[in-house]
């Protein structure tokens, strides 16, 4: 797989029918190794071992209802409390990210109500701090660590 813009983590990778899998940490099974699940296990990773968020309060492909019909956000991290704090979209390297993927995210956020919105191609970063109002945000210029 290609270099990402990410420290270098250490994957479990094999091969199962001609296809690669990657042991998924949060999901405990291996999982086809699509240039995007590449993203999400390595931004897992950069989540876990660089912001120091529990894995065990993380959430991948979570199903959120939106107008009847069910989606599943690529990343969503809870706090103690159960409630969602931030949702990661992930994207392969080669998607660029464009207002149509961060609206993509804060459309889950609509739903899931969280502080945080970040998405990710693997390469390039983005963070928005969304405002108690729920439609004004404001974009940072890194992720902020668990507390």
């Amino acid at each position: 797989m290609d270099p990402l813009n990410l420290p270098q983590y250490n994957f479990t990778i094999k091969e199962e029918l001609g296809k690669k899998k990657i042991f998924d940490k949060i999901r405990r099974k291996y999982v086809v190794l699509t240039p995007e699940e590449w993203v999400r296990q390595n931004f897992v990773s950069f989540l876990m071992e660089q912001l120091n968020y529990p894995s065990s309060l993380m959430a991948i492909e979570a199903k959120v209802n939106i107008n009847g019909l069910s989606q599943r956000a690529d990343i969503v991290v809870y706090n103690t409390m159960r409630k969602p704090l931030l949702i990661v979209e992930c994207k392969a390297p080669k998607v660029k990210i464009t207002q149509a993927v961060f609206d993509q995210a804060a459309r889950y956020n609509i739903k899931l109500r969280t502080k945080l919105l970040v998405v990710t191609n693997g390469l390039n970063h983005y963070c928005a701090s969304i405002a108690d109002d729920g439609i004004n945000y404001q974009f940072l210029e890194q992720i902020p660590a668990y507390k």
